[in-house]
């Protein structure tokens, strides 16, 4: 997955900057030879396009850090910290309805190509960032997730990761903007602490297990000793790598211990004051406006109208097909006694297959996941016409934060290739890993899934650069997914049936999904009754069921995009090879769809079949 924590996805059209110099505007028919738009409405786009992207780049510094364009002039970036107050959330709305506005003075009739589908796109993600913002005045800015502060939201674990692993320490003006971010680390807890408190005064009070994991990873970090925090550590040891001299240590330390934790500690005070008015009903159903913010979050994590029923149902039909699936494999394997989620859990207990709980397994662990990657490598140039110049790095998602965070997940790299992609994998509990669970992950989060979908735009210089930064679930989730089935017809488990089991079991995953994220919050499950269902589909260790349904309690619709977005991409590709026959090549398919940037679903339909129809 690519993590709404990290990224902030959607609070503007999707945060992103660059300086006017930098801008890149698109060129017509470059991806397909497509035919261009008539030139001047083409370049007028283009041009509202790049004013766009410059008005974003003042509002996010940290997404300047994130694409490597903290340089230059530019470089005001380095030692700030994004805005989270309420005035900030407000300032936005007639920022955005003014982009829009410009929009629609463009004649979309005189676009054709990619000019047309830049247009369209961009249009779709500012008027739904609006409908959030303007429907729902609490969570994140004009993204679906209710709650500020939880176990997966929060810049109180967000921030020292992006420290650590995106703002770079070269050289001492790094080092200095490291220390001035550190001061700013402060005022941005307290401006979510203000608004968090505002909210529950709304009536918008996280679960009291939420409650209970964020408070444990807020104190876990508020215990460790100053100078061993990564806030501390980072700075110092990297100073250290590149023979910057200064006493970094101390001046780190006096920060974090006169102004982070003071506003830690605030924040810990808020979660713990709202212990005695939380619930423990697990779906946003029991929120002000609870079943209409739903609606709008399938809505805006699928880009589709499927109804909560809709989802619901076709994820009882998968988990039926895919649990008959499995039960093939396992049969054919020798295993036929008890539930497939019996087999599974059989499977998770196998010390074949199990990692000990060591930093020696680890970095075996980690050694076979970079084995993976090498072996799909190998087999890209017969199912993709491009391939991403940027390479990966797998690492281990950060102890402080990985008790309440995800199995994995992907971080784009920097624009100019000096930061590559980066898949990150929990280490937490290795009974949770099982080696025959690992291939899957490692093509979802890496090749070809997440960092081969995320590093082709970033390097496609036909696409203007708002639309490198935009991002829509679905498509992009969707697209990892389908790399999932992809590395299968590939043949990568052609001799290792087990390996099979965890594409089936991941597959099965994603169909239980739309069944419990729909459960939750339109159905009105309990947290208990998910975790148990999941628990028997899937056969997973308590403590990964309960982490994946707590997931689906802060990110409600989420958990759907995944399913939705793969069987989209499946019809688009049957529907493609039924129109194209002999002429179909699933190459071009790929780069049809890729090269593009993520898009709505609807907005991917309609272009493949173009494309398609083309190709005739």
């Amino acid at each position: 997955m690519r993590p709404d924590l990290t990224d902030r996805r959607g609070f503007l059209i999707q945060a992103g900057g660059v300086t006017a110099a930098l801008a890149l505007p698109g060129r017509a028919g470059a991806l397909s030879g497509e035919g261009g738009a008539p030139a001047a409405e083409a370049a007028r786009l283009n041009r509202l396009f790049e004013r766009i992207f410059n008005e974003q780049m003042r509002e996010t510094p940290q997404t300047m850090t994130s694409l490597g364009l903290d340089t230059g002039t530019g470089a005001w970036a380095r030692s700030k910290l994004d805005d989270q107050s309420r005035a900030h959330a407000d300032r936005l709305i007639p920022l955005q309805r003014r982009w829009l506005a410009q929009l629609k003075q463009i004649d979309p009739r005189q676009l054709s190509g990619v000019d047309a589908t830049n247009y369209s796109a961009v249009r779709y993600q500012i008027e739904l960032a609006l409908q959030g913002a303007q429907s729902f005045k609490f969570g994140a800015d004009g993204f679906p997730s209710p709650y500020l502060l939880s176990q997966l939201t929060g810049d109180y674990q967000v921030v020292p990761d992006f420290l650590h692993s995106q703002h770079v320490v070269a050289d001492r003006s790094d080092a200095e903007a490291y220390l001035a971010r550190l001061q700013e680390f402060a005022r941005v807890m307290d401006e979510e602490t203000a608004r968090a408190r505002g909210d529950a005064a709304a009536g918008v009070v996280p679960p009291e297990f939420i409650i209970s994991q964020a408070l444990e990873q807020m104190r876990a970090l508020r215990t460790t000793p100053v100078n061993q925090t990564d806030l501390v550590a980072s700075l110092v040891q990297r100073a250290r790598e590149k023979h910057i001299s200064g006493d970094w240590s101390a001046r780190a330390a006096t920060l974090v211990s006169g102004s982070v934790w003071p506003a830690l500690d605030r924040q810990i005070a808020l979660l713990q004051s709202w212990r005695s008015v939380a619930t423990d009903h697990a779906g946003v159903w029991a929120l002000p406006h609870g079943e209409e913010f739903y609606r709008f979050a399938l809505h805006y994590q699928t880009t589709t109208g499927m109804t909560p029923d809709e989802v619901h149902q076709r994820g009882l039909e998968l988990v039926a097909e895919l649990s008959g699936a499995a039960d093939t494999l396992f049969r054919q394997q020798g295993l036929s006694h008890g539930t497939v989620g019996q087999r599974f859990a059989a499977l998770y207990k196998d010390p074949r297959f199990v990692y000990p709980n060591t930093d020696e397994a680890r970095a075996q662990l980690l050694t076979y996941l970079n084995g993976c990657v090498k072996a799909v490598t190998a087999k890209l140039p017969a199912y993709f016409g491009t391939l991403p110049k940027a390479g990966l790095v797998i690492r281990r998602i950060p102890i402080a934060v990985e008790a309440g965070a995800p199995g994995g997940y992907y971080v784009d790299g920097s624009l100019d290739g000096s930061r590559p992609g980066a898949y990150y994998i929990n280490l937490r509990n290795m009974a949770e890993v099982p080696r025959w669970t690992l291939p899957t992950l490692t093509y979802h989060e890496g090749i070809p899934g997440h960092h081969f979908q995320g590093a082709l735009i970033l390097e496609e210089p036909g696409v203007p650069m708002i639309r490198r930064t935009l991002w829509f679930t679905a498509y992009g989730e969707g697209w990892a997914v389908y790399a999932e089935q992809l590395a299968d017809e590939m043949g990568l488990y052609a001799t290792d049936p087990w390996g099979r089991a965890g594409y089936l079991q991941g597959a099965l995953l994603r169909a239980l999904r739309l069944v419990l994220d729909t459960g939750l919050h339109a159905r009105r499950w309990t947290r208990s009754r998910a975790i148990r269902y999941y628990m028997d589909t899937m056969g997973a260790p308590e403590s990964g069921a309960t982490a994946e349904v707590d997931r689906y309690c802060v990110w409600p619709g989420q958990a759907c995009s995944y399913m939705i977005g793969k069987l989209t991409w499946l019809k688009l590709r049957s529907q493609s090879r039924a129109l194209l026959g002999p002429k179909f090549d699933i190459r071009k398919f790929h780069d049809a769809g890729l090269l593009c940037g993520p898009l709505p679903l609807e907005l991917l339909e309609r272009r493949i079949d173009t494309w398609a129809r083309k190709q005739v």
